[in-house]
């Protein structure tokens, strides 16, 4: 089950380390890496179906993406699987992310197709976050907001899921 809003909101103020914008000060690389590649090739069991995984992420504070074909899923769109190179989070979205509006998702992402991924996430220790809040103004602690331009304030995405 994904996280809450409000364990979101409380998760993600923990893990806003000033500083530390790709990765935080405890990040393992070797281990997630791995983790990263059991959950691919997980998702890929699951759907019986070959994902398209982007494993080439740098300059970012995600690991890396998960695409799952639309033809694997009962979806009208690919669902892709994002995962933060911070607390084990993971946005799972319908489509690329910041394409459908929570109702539409609700609406057009089964929740058979939803069940699956987070199944496979729970058995990962991965912890699941709904996309919408993140699209939220970044107002944290960490500086990371100087690396953006004032007229081009960045979202909770951008701190946790996003290239930099």
């Amino acid at each position: 089950m994904p996280l809450d809003e409000q364990q979101t909101w409380a998760l993600l103020r923990e893990l806003d380390e000033p500083g530390h914008w790709e990765v935080p000060h405890d990040f393992d690389r070797p281990v997630e890496r791995a983790r990263f590649e059991r959950l691919a090739e997980g998702l890929e069991r699951r759907f019986d179906c070959s994902c398209d995984v982007d494993r080439n992420v740098q300059d970012a504070s995600h690991l890396g993406r998960i695409v799952i074909p639309a033809s694997a899923t009962s979806a009208p769109d690919q669902v892709t699987v994002t995962v933060s190179n911070f607390g084990g989070l993971v946005a799972v979205t319908l489509g690329n992310p910041g394409s459908y509006d929570e109702d539409e998702e609700q609406e057009f992402f089964p929740l058979r197709d939803r069940r699956r991924v987070e199944d496979e996430l729970e058995a990962l220790g991965y912890l699941p976050v709904s996309e919408h809040p993140l699209w939220t103004k970044y107002n944290g602690i960490s500086g990371f907001d100087a690396l953006y331009p004032p007229d081009r304030p960045p979202s909770w995405w951008d701190r946790f899921f996003d290239y930099l």
